[in-house]
C-alpha cells in the first residue's frame, strides 16, 4: 500500500515538473528574418504559424508584399466604413438604372444591395490597378510595396532612415487597419449601440 501511494506521488510530481523547451527549426531560422522591417516592440519577430519556416528571402518578400497590399485595402476599408457610416457618399448614379450611392446602406447590407453592374465595375477597377498600375515597372524597387509606375517616385526624396521609419509605420497602421475592419465587420454582425456600427 505504501508503495502505491508512493508511486502515485512521484508521477503527481513528474506531470507538474517543467519539461525543458527546445528551439525549434522556426526559430532558427528567425535569424534570417528578425532585423526585417515589421518585427517591432513589443512581439519582434513572431510567426506564430510557421509561415517562414524554411523560407527564402524570395517567400519572405512574396508573403511581405502580400501583408502590404492586405494592410492598404483594410486602412482604405476602414477609412471608407467610418466616412459612409458618417453620412460621406460620392454623389451621382452607381449604374445606368439611376441607383444612387446614398441609396446603398452601410456594411454587409451594401454588399446585397449593390447591382451587379456596379460591383463589376469595382472590380474590374480593382484588378486594372493591381495587374497595370501598382506594380514596380521600372524594375527599381528596393522593397516589396515600392511600387514604381512611373507616377510617383516619392520614396528618392527620403534618406534610408526615413524610408525605414515610414516603412515601419505603414506596415504598424496597417495591421492595425487589418484588426479594425475585422473589429467593425464583427460588432455590425453581432449589434449592439456601439456608436459608429448602428444605424445612421
Amino acid at each position: 500500500m505504501k508503495t502505491t501511494i508512493l508511486a502515485a506521488l512521484v508521477a503527481s510530481v513528474a506531470a507538474f515538473t517543467p519539461v525543458p523547451v527546445t528551439k525549434t527549426s522556426s526559430v532558427l531560422n528567425a535569424a534570417s528574418f528578425e532585423n526585417e522591417v515589421g518585427a517591432q516592440a513589443p512581439l519582434g519577430y513572431f510567426d506564430p504559424l510557421g509561415l517562414l519556416k524554411g523560407a527564402d528571402q524570395e517567400r519572405f518578400d512574396r508573403l511581405r508584399l502580400v501583408e502590404v497590399k492586405h494592410s492598404r485595402v483594410a486602412m482604405l476599408a476602414f477609412a471608407g466604413n467610418i466616412a459612409t457610416r458618417a453620412g460621406f457618399v460620392f454623389n451621382g448614379d452607381i449604374d445606368y438604372h439611376g441607383t444612387h450611392f446614398a441609396d446603398i446602406p452601410n456594411g454587409f447590407a451594401g454588399l446585397a444591395a449593390m447591382p451587379a453592374d456596379g460591383a463589376a465595375q469595382m472590380f474590374c477597377f480593382a484588378g486594372l490597378l493591381d495587374m497595370h498600375i501598382m506594380k514596380d515597372k521600372s524594375g527599381t524597387a528596393e522593397f516589396p510595396g515600392d511600387f514604381r509606375n512611373g507616377w510617383f517616385n516619392v520614396w528618392d526624396e527620403f534618406s534610408a532612415e526615413d524610408k525605414l521609419k515610414k516603412r515601419s509605420v505603414e506596415l504598424s497602421n496597417g495591421r492595425a487597419a487589418m484588426m479594425g475592419i475585422l473589429g467593425l465587420m464583427m460588432h455590425e454582425k453581432i449589434g449592439g449601440s456601439f456608436p459608429i456600427i448602428g444605424e445612421m
